[in-house]
């Protein structure tokens, strides 16, 4: 095998990509707590989460298994909601990772719930979260899905094109005689400004409404997740002015109160200098919507997308820095701009579901490729983790059924799938005694994983356990064979 490309162009299966793997660590069996869920621990040598041996979880659930530790879900959440302040809100993002047990968790601590679609609305409502904290996001919202949303009475609906600020239109058209109102009148408990739920119950409210403005601000992430730059699909254009006019037709409508403006630089951000930018921008349209219409926002959502530690190289910023920057910038370019300070919102997704999940799965092969790399493929892959393959994303994994003082050898972590991009892990350090057999447990799994798995090859997508103080309970089960043949009709 070469490295080296052949004058004419590389030659099909016998080039290998140039590339740089990392120094092994120092140490195969460390657990860097930046990386690992809260409760992580060796004991024996073995991994444990929350108090369980990873061994035992294996033998009761299979693999591959999503380990969720509750109490780092859970501490996360109240961090969030700690370093904001009342003043403030904290609405998770369900897209990371969505179940009812898990939005359970997020409004035991306070927090609202994000959704960006009808599946997510209903899981939210499902599990108990109040409607009222519960934000609708989404690039295209169905004409259903909208409707169901207004019917729940959900706190605020963020529009994303004019073609939802037309659907919100006609949903909300007010009643003339002789035809009802298209979406029955709702009982509210969002009435007042703040949006917050103590506004009078039972006053029959508007559904509030956000603007979501694409900033053209660039964040230093991987393209398929910055969303603030203007050539992709989510938001209203500032540089075109757009967001003018999206505002301009949203207070047009007799049906739906402007609450405020929306701003999401992207996902995976470490620093809060796209945050500055984006602000300065979007309360720079703050400005021209209350010189032309004489409208203040009450309310600024600055969205989510803040980094979590991957791989020891990764460096998040604390979130009481975060909450104290977001504020300060916020304040400071009201003040600038003559403007009253609006209501702040972020919406962390990955921050607060990510860290606290490891996923387990089962060596299967072990193979040595000319003396460059060991494949070691486990028994799941793209199916249940995507992110490799579509974002170039890097994992910490480590042996976890037992411990080992054999040598360092460079491993790519594949799945089983019929696919060479079949990547969990491109580049990690294992025990060179490594066996079929062997749990390995790949860190940092909680956001985006389970969210996005597949059933690619027929292939069912893993079960989730929370485990907390010593005791596993199932959040999902693992789907079945009968699972995937249900909806067969052949």
């Amino acid at each position: 095998m070469s490295r080296v490309a052949h004058p004419a162009g590389p030659r099909h299966a016998d080039v290998l990509p140039a590339e740089h793997p990392p120094a092994p660590p120092q140490d195969l069996n460390a657990l860097y707590p930046e990386i690992w869920p809260g409760s992580a621990r060796r004991a024996g040598g073995v991994l444990t989460v929350g108090g369980l041996d990873v061994r035992d979880l294996a033998a009761e659930f299979g693999t591959p298994l999503f380990v969720c530790d509750e109490a780092d879900f859970r501490q996360r959440c109240r961090g969030y909601r700690e370093a904001f302040g009342a003043q403030a809100g904290v609405f998770y993002a369900a897209k990371a990772f969505c179940c009812r047990g898990v939005l359970r968790w997020v409004t035991e601590e306070g927090l609202g719930v994000d959704v960006c679609t009808g599946g997510e609305l209903e899981v939210a409502l499902q599990a108990g979260v109040p409607p009222e904290m519960i934000t609708f996001h989404g690039s295209n919202k169905l004409e259903s899905e909208l409707a169901r949303a207004l019917d729940a009475g959900v706190g605020h609906v963020v529009v994303d094109s004019f073609e939802e600020i037309a659907r919100l239109a006609y949903l909300t058209d007010p009643p003339v005689p002789g035809r009802g109102a298209r979406v029955p009148d709702r009982a509210t408990a969002n009435g007042n400004a703040n949006g917050d739920g103590t506004g009078e119950r039972g006053a029959v409210s508007r559904p509030r409404v956000l603007v979501r403005v694409t900033t053209g601000v660039e964040a230093h992430t991987h393209e398929f997740v910055a969303t603030a730059h203007d050539d992709q699909k989510f938001g209203f254009s500032l540089s075109s002015g757009a967001a003018d006019e999206a505002v301009r037709r949203v207070l047009a409508c007799p049906g739906v109160e402007l609450a405020g403006l929306h701003s999401h630089i992207g996902s995976q951000i470490f620093d809060t200098d796209g945050f500055e930018a984006a602000a300065r921008r979007v309360l720079g349209l703050a400005v021209r919507i209350r010189d032309e219409h004489g409208i203040v926002i009450s309310e600024l959502n600055l969205g989510g997308g803040l980094g979590i530690a991957y791989t020891p190289d990764d460096d998040p910023a604390d979130v009481k820095v975060i909450a104290q920057n977001l504020h300060e910038i916020v304040r400071g370019q009201c003040a600038a701009a003559g403007l009253v300070m609006p209501r702040l919102t972020v919406e962390p997704g990955r921050a607060i579901a990510g860290p606290g999940t490891v996923t387990l799965y089962e060596v299967g092969t072990v193979k040595d490729v000319d003396g460059l790399r060991t494949y070691v493929s486990v028994d799941g892959g793209m199916s249940d983790n995507i992110r490799t393959a579509l974002y170039d994303a890097e994992y910490t994994c480590v042996l976890a059924s037992r411990e080992s003082a054999a040598g360092p050898m460079l491993s790519r972590i594949v799945g089983r799938h019929c696919e060479s991009g079949d990547i969990v892990v491109r580049d990690s350090y294992l025990p060179s005694d490594l066996v079929p057999g062997d749990l390995l447990a790949v860190a940092a799994t909680g956001a985006y994983c389970r969210s996005m798995a597949s059933n690619y090859n027929h292939v069912g997508r893993p079960a989730v356990v929370a485990v907390r103080d010593g005791a596993a309970r199932l959040l999902l089960r693992r789907e079945t064979i009968d699972d995937l043949l249900r909806l067969d009709a052949g």
